[in-house]
């Protein structure tokens, strides 16, 4: 046994415990007079019945008492109730033994479950990697569906928002995207769900093969705003241990409107001004914080999907707008093209991926570009096609979309239990939209 790292160690540790004791209890927010702590530490509230203890949060400041919030009810929290300060930020517990599992948003299995083996502290509130030690995304990756894989190609580290509204199929496309991908495994946060929602994603939308190579954070829309934060947090820091292991992680967050959304409702508590629409300031410094910690490092990659959730479809939302500047491409889907039967429900004249053109060959960025220009030609004059007003022979562009109109609606649609690799994707865009196409003179 080495004694003198016992004797630095022995130096190194606070041999006092710090208290404070709760003021007030107002709406969501807790104010105690003390204890010293700063923003983003984690307290412990003692109850005064039993030995119970509730951790709560930092959040701010109000003169010299301390606002805190809890990450349970605030319940059974009464003035007088002590206030220890842990002096540490949350920290959760990641290895590879949570694959397969459920785990709430601070990091606790939702089964039970015990680590057999040495596991990592990891805290939540970390900071993105340094810009110029990203290296610049070069490989693709596979995500199994078609569209995806062959117009809007996206790399392994590259950020990408779905832009939906409610019941366009967001989670559907997610679950075949977890279940077909060539990441080495899926780290899934559903925040704001509700509790029904669980379940049904897990068994019907991600299945038991998707399960097995993911881990899932749950915090359901009963949650309080501060636990469903976290669920973000937490799930951005397991993929980013994983990352830190060599490994290529998939994020996948539903949603990050409803992030936001908790940001808010603790930014009006705490006393923030209200601004675009409601959000306070705190809201948009949040997003790119925890968007730009996702991507590329020196060790592995992130590769992120946010589900946005458009309020009647409105892509110009302050939450959707922010995160379109922020993210590396985005795909929309299209209430009006699911009522027509098509899934996934990809807008694609709405979507693109910005990493593309670097990571295709040049005749697969052709086609797709075929691709794009005549369905953008049709869509255009589909008004005019649909009440027969269009005489054929009248422009050669139009006739060459609509001749190739049924072979672009073939290869956007994709049953749910079929996976198209990004190989075959390719190959089928190249063989109907590069060489035909030209022959069409488009």
């Amino acid at each position: 046994m080495n004694t003198r790292l016992f004797i630095e160690a022995l130096s190194s540790i606070d041999s006092y415990r710090r208290f404070g004791k709760i003021y007030r209890v107002v709406g969501l927010l807790i104010e105690s007079k003390g204890p010293s702590a700063s923003v983003g530490e984690v307290c412990l509230i003692h109850m005064k019945t039993g030995t119970r203890k509730i951790k709560a949060e930092v959040v701010g400041f109000r003169g010299a008492n301390v606002l805190l919030m809890p990450y349970t009810s605030v319940a059974d929290i009464a003035p007088g109730c002590l206030v220890e300060a842990t002096g540490r930020p949350l920290e959760i517990k990641v290895n590879e033994e949570l694959m397969g599992h459920v785990c709430d948003s601070l990091g606790h299995p939702m089964e039970e479950m015990t680590f057999e083996r040495p596991f990592a502290l990891v805290g939540t509130n970390r900071f993105p990697p340094n810009p110029l030690s990203r290296p610049p995304i070069t490989e693709p990756i596979e995500l199994g569906i078609r569209s995806i894989n062959g117009l809007l190609t996206v790399g392994k580290g590259q950020r990408v928002g779905i832009f939906a509204g409610s019941g366009v199929g967001k989670s559907t496309l997610m679950g075949m995207i977890a279940r077909n991908t060539s990441a080495d495994l899926n780290v899934i946060a559903l925040i704001g769900e509700r509790g029904r929602e669980v379940r049904e994603f897990l068994e019907k939308d991600l299945g038991p093969d998707g399960l097995a190579r993911s881990i899932v954070v749950v915090a359901t829309s009963d949650q309080p705003a501060l636990k469903r934060i976290k669920g973000a947090m937490t799930a951005t820091a397991i993929a980013e241990y994983f990352r830190s292991m060599g490994k290529n992680v998939l994020l996948m967050m539903d949603s990050l409107t409803r992030v936001a959304m908790s940001q808010r409702e603790i930014g009006l508590a705490v006393g923030e001004p209200p601004t675009t629409k409601g959000y306070p300031p705190s809201v948009f410094a949040l997003l790119p914080r925890l968007l730009e910690r996702a991507g590329t490092d020196a060790s592995g990659s992130i590769t992120a999907f946010y589900t946005v959730l458009v309020d009647g479809d409105d892509l110009d939302e302050p939450i959707a707008d922010t995160t379109r500047g922020i993210l590396d491409g985005h795909v929309v889907l299209d209430r009006r093209i699911a009522e027509k039967g098509r899934y996934p429900a990809v807008n694609l004249l709405k979507s693109v991926s910005r990493v593309m053109n670097d990571i295709v060959s040049p005749e697969h960025l052709k086609a797709a570009q075929h691709f794009r220009s005549l369905l953008a030609q049709y869509t255009e004059s589909e008004d005019l096609i649909n009440i027969g007003a269009y005489k054929s022979g009248s422009s050669a562009a139009i006739d060459a979309a609509i001749h190739f109109h049924p072979k672009m609606i073939r290869y956007l649609c994709q049953p749910q239990s079929v996976k198209v690799t990004l190989a075959d994707a390719a190959a089928e865009l190249i063989s109907d939209f590069g060489r035909e196409a030209e022959q069409h003179g488009v």
